[in-house]
């Protein structure tokens, strides 16, 4: 099994600006071998480490700690994509055999257009002749625009994260917005989508069935060959524990599924 998503860090690096102690339980170091310690137990045996901060620094930082885990199958960084040099940075990157994505962390810009503009370009199109996933870390609002990014770069490789974040358990509008977003992006582009980061949707200490109805609509919409399933550790801590999300995700996912949903469309997402 792959985990698609997750994360470590070490404050002292200075450059989680979210990562504040109001949020207690996960506002520590965490690195490698405390994610091992969580989900070796659990039967996974390989994992997606994505970026938790938008600095390059970053990126190195991952690349370095990566490099030392075989567990660790890739690694999706950052870097600013409207820096004149992005193209280049960008190509860089890429010959880091573990690098297998970019993040710009658009929930945190206010502007849901910003990755529309027409400076962003040749950085797009150098990821998508890199071979590099765009990590499209979104809310439902970004949806239409991630559709038009899509459709504007068509060899760029899109994986949404957490189901593009719904209010869990939200409205009826709330919900109509999510669902037709998701649905025009699995109908008219080859996004993936992954089933990862829900439960911290949902209400303080609520329990882990609330997400159901989201986890089965995601499957539908997309199927398991573009449907990842991913911990979002240690963000996952704020919520519940790591092997009460990998049950009930197992318990939602047909057996026929679960070799694509928890293993083969990680790999053939990320090229692993």
């Amino acid at each position: 099994m792959i985990d698609a998503h997750f994360h470590i860090w070490r404050l002292d690096r200075g450059d989680y600006g979210w990562l504040t102690p109001a949020l207690g339980p996960i506002h520590r170091d965490v690195g490698l071998a405390d994610w091992r310690a969580v989900s070796a137990p659990c039967g996974v045996q390989g994992g997606v480490l994505v970026q938790a901060a938008p600095t390059e620094a970053e990126t190195a930082f991952l690349l370095h700690e990566a490099a030392q885990v075989p567990e660790v199958l890739g690694v999706v960084g950052w870097v600013d994509l409207l820096a004149p040099d992005a193209p280049a940075r960008i190509e860089a990157l890429a010959r880091q055999p573990k690098l297998k994505g970019l993040r710009p962390m658009l929930q945190d810009i206010a502007d849901a257009d910003w990755i529309l503009q027409g400076a962003l370009r040749p950085a797009l199109a150098a990821m998508a002749r890199c071979g590099l996933v765009f990590d499209a870390l979104v809310q439902p609002r970004h949806l239409p625009r991630i559709l038009r990014l899509a459709e504007r770069h068509p060899d760029l490789r899109i994986v949404v994260d957490h189901g593009a974040k719904p209010a869990i358990p939200g409205d009826a509008a709330g919900w109509a917005a999510w669902t037709a977003g998701l649905q025009a992006l699995a109908d008219e582009t080859a996004a993936f989508c992954k089933l990862s980061g829900l439960w911290t949707e949902a209400a303080t200490g609520a329990p882990v069935d609330v997400l159901e109805r989201h986890a089965h609509w995601l499957l539908q919409c997309f199927g398991p060959q573009r449907c990842l399933w991913g911990s979002d550790w240690p963000v996952l801590d704020l919520a519940g524990r790591y092997d009460a999300w990998l049950a009930a995700a197992q318990q939602w996912v047909a057996p026929a599924d679960q070799a694509a949903v928890f293993d083969a469309t990680a790999r053939l997402a990320y090229g692993l």
